[in-house]
């Protein structure tokens, strides 16, 4: 009788630990979640100055202009020439342009960043729309290697229909590169509990 309580107790001890690895790995997965589901919240509301990302350009196009310049910078951890071919371009409301970034890894290992940006001022950020961006996206550089980084934007026509925005005349796109370590595969949560199972 004592042997099949101890095994019970041996039983319930390994669900409670299984259960407890498995609320830590999924715990995990919710911080790592994280930052890509504010990414698109952000994205979707131009919340913080963060601008929205859509596929297809505007079909008005105003015969007003607006003047757009370029901030660059990277993290002090990151050996990298990261700066906009154009400091700034004047373009009209409504209208789809390119402008180029180049970055050039100054070290002598591969290096990897990601970029972040915002748009200021802030209240234009809703109306600044890229159709194509290298934001958000890991890069990495092989030493001494430049590469062009594209981006593809147009200002909102409705921007001159809002209070708050119809007498701004510049916008500012800011980027800054940080330091990443190259991501890797995420391990399932599945996969975890049935090994820790196993082992249990």
């Amino acid at each position: 009788m004592a042997k099949s309580t101890e095994h019970g107790k041996d039983r319930s001890n390994g669900a409670i630990v299984a259960a407890c690895l498995t609320f830590v790995v999924a715990m995990t997965g919710m911080a790592y979640a994280a930052v890509p589901l504010y990414d698109m919240f952000c994205r979707v509301t131009g919340y913080n100055g963060t601008t929205k990302r859509v596929e297809q350009a505007s079909e008005i196009i105003l015969d007003k202009t607006i003047r757009v310049t370029f901030d660059s910078n990277t993290g002090s951890d990151l050996p990298w020439d990261f700066k906009p071919v154009k400091r700034e371009i004047e373009i009209k409301i409504g209208e789809t342009v390119q402008v180029d970034f180049t970055a050039k890894n100054l070290s002598s290992k591969p290096t990897t960043g990601q970029a972040v940006f915002n748009v200021t001022p802030m209240a234009a950020a809703a109306y600044f729309n890229k159709v194509e961006c290298f934001c958000f996206t890991e890069t990495t550089l092989q030493p001494g290697e430049q590469m062009e980084m594209p981006v593809v934007f147009f200002v909102d026509p409705e921007i001159v229909n809002t209070v708050e925005t119809k007498n701004i005349q510049t916008l500012t796109l800011s980027y800054t590169f940080y330091a990443r370590e190259p991501s890797k595969p995420l391990v399932s949560l599945k996969t975890t509990a049935d090994e820790t199972d196993k082992r249990l």
